[in-house]
């Protein structure tokens, strides 16, 4: 039995999801032209101005974030609203020095009769979830916005989305589009910047402007509390409870509203483990609340469109195995082609090469539809394509253990208050002290495609090169980079070394 046939088409299989997947591109390019007019729709000035003021609860849930909770704290002070109106809660899960620092932050604000009141729990049932729901136990609001620990929300955000809920009684949210306050700090900054923009540029406001359902991402946006009851509620069975709570309150009929013309600044991790951790979670959850949520999409009464559109959007982190998979086998493709013998398959392969001109598209207009100066910023885009590919064993393992329903803990992101060149993260706690496997297979991976590059180069296979390249590239920020992070933090902590 010869292997070469196999090889080729597990290849293909591989290709074509990928490219199934990665043609999702020219849709949502579509519907943004097709919905371009709306882009700039909204309510007058005059509508924009509140006659009265509802209350809000304001929740900012958290888990030993000791570097950022008072400039968290600080920037929702000074939301413009009035004080009697508003009522602030601090869900704090926190097991460090976090509990007494915000403690003792916030009495200044109390002492100024500001209506501030710390949550802390001993444990942490339900993780983030959980907290929302008991916070949401005592709130008073009838409306209830959510800022992470890493976000500085505008002055005005209150009285730039409270608006919408007057015009629309079954509006059930508002979300903000996320800024990037660290953008510039790094490569890894600028490159998670462009993979952000793509889902808040084009993919939140286009699903919205067309109709399709779009998701709550966790802070940054304001819920009418009965819309959250009316849903179920926060439910913790699956690690991205923003999404699968999203997908329960339009489906019972609430409608959302995004705005992607005002922003909530918010903080990238800036270091390459806490990406990862990132992604993994964003990554589970999601094939997580695919499989609790998908199968009611398509029991329901919802067009066949919006079920397709549905599916694209929960399933879509299916790729990250094929993305492996891909990955693992080009160079043995390159072999195979030396041989000459299935030249017609190579010249079938070629269409595949769409798929990456779709994703270019897509990123594209995620730059150039907000920022004047686009073009420094997509020139980054063949960064962000190799780090993709580089994630593919971190989110792979993340899809199987969603798959397989394995449960595993909230793992936050940790934030450091990493605005410039002058911050570090490498002394800084919370930071992952042991080298994982997946970081070692990522780094034998890199290898494994350096071979690949020189083979590609030896063949003078011109056409595999750059796909080598990225992949060698990719797997390579996240194995080496990975080490030289816990090496540099433990030899900080042990006094090895010393931050100049």
């Amino acid at each position: 039995m010869q292997i070469e046939p196999i090889i080729l088409a597990t290849y293909i299989i591989s290709l074509s999801i990928l490219f199934l997947f990665a043609s999702h591109g020219y849709s949502m390019v579509y519907y943004y032209f097709k919905t371009f007019g709306k882009r700039i729709e909204d309510l007058s000035e005059e509508e924009l101005t509140l006659t009265e003021y509802p209350e809000v609860t304001i929740q900012l849930p958290l888990y030993n974030e000791k570097y950022v909770i008072c400039r968290l704290i600080d920037a929702i002070i000074r939301i413009d609203y009035p004080k009697d109106k508003l009522e602030i809660q601090v869900l704090d899960d926190s097991t460090d020095e976090t509990v007494e620092i915000a403690k003792e932050h916030i009495q200044q604000y109390i002492d100024q009769g500001y209506d501030i009141k710390h949550i802390h729990r001993t444990h942490r049932k339900g993780y983030k979830a959980g907290a929302l729901k008991e916070g949401l136990d005592t709130a008073k609001g009838e409306f209830v916005a959510i800022f992470d620990a890493d976000f500085i929300p505008r002055k005005k955000f209150l009285k730039r989305t409270l608006p919408y809920f007057t015009k629309d009684k079954k509006l059930g949210l508002v979300q903000t589009r996320w800024e990037h306050l660290n953008r510039d700090y790094s490569l890894i900054t600028k490159t998670e910047a462009i993979a952000l923009d793509g889902h808040f540029v084009i993919e939140q406001a286009v699903r919205n402007r067309a109709g399709f359902f779009i998701n709550f991402n966790g802070t940054g946006g304001i819920w009418r509390k009965e819309c959250i009851f009316d849903a179920g509620n926060w439910e913790a069975d699956t690690l991205t409870e923003d999404l699968d709570l999203s997908y329960r309150a339009q489906m019972k009929g609430w409608r959302f509203k995004y705005l992607v013309n005002f922003t909530s600044p918010a903080e990238l991790p800036a270091d390459i483990n806490s990406l990862k951790s990132q992604q993994f979670r964003w990554t589970k959850g999601a094939i997580e609340t695919a499989k609790k949520i998908y199968p009611r999409v398509l029991r329901s009464n919802l067009p066949f469109k919006m079920k397709v559109q549905s599916f694209i959007h929960l399933c879509s982190n299916l790729a990250y195995p094929f993305i492996l998979v891909a990955g693992i086998l080009n160079l043995p493709i390159l072999l195979i082609k030396e041989s000459g013998q299935y030249d017609d398959v190579y010249k079938f392969m070629s269409i595949f090469i769409f798929a990456f001109i779709s994703s270019f598209i897509f990123y594209l207009y995620s730059q150039k539809d907000v920022y004047p100066d686009w073009q420094k910023r997509i020139i980054y885009f063949p960064v962000f394509l190799a780090g993709s590919m580089g994630l593919s064993v971190n989110n792979s393992i993340a899809v199987f253990e969603g798959l397989i329903n394995k449960k595993s803990e909230f793992v936050r992101t940790p934030k450091f208050k990493i605005m410039d060149n002058k911050d570090s993260w490498a002394d800084k706690k919370y930071l992952t002290k042991k080298i994982s496997i997946a970081t070692i297979v990522e780094a034998l991976l890199s290898i494994y495609c350096f071979v690949g590059v020189v083979m590609s180069v030896v063949y003078a296979q011109i056409a595999a090169l750059p796909f080598q390249l990225m992949f060698c590239l990719g797997f390579g920020m996240m194995g080496f980079l990975s080490i030289r992070q816990v090496i540099m933090h433990n030899k900080i902590v042990t006094g090895k070394l010393k931050l100049s």
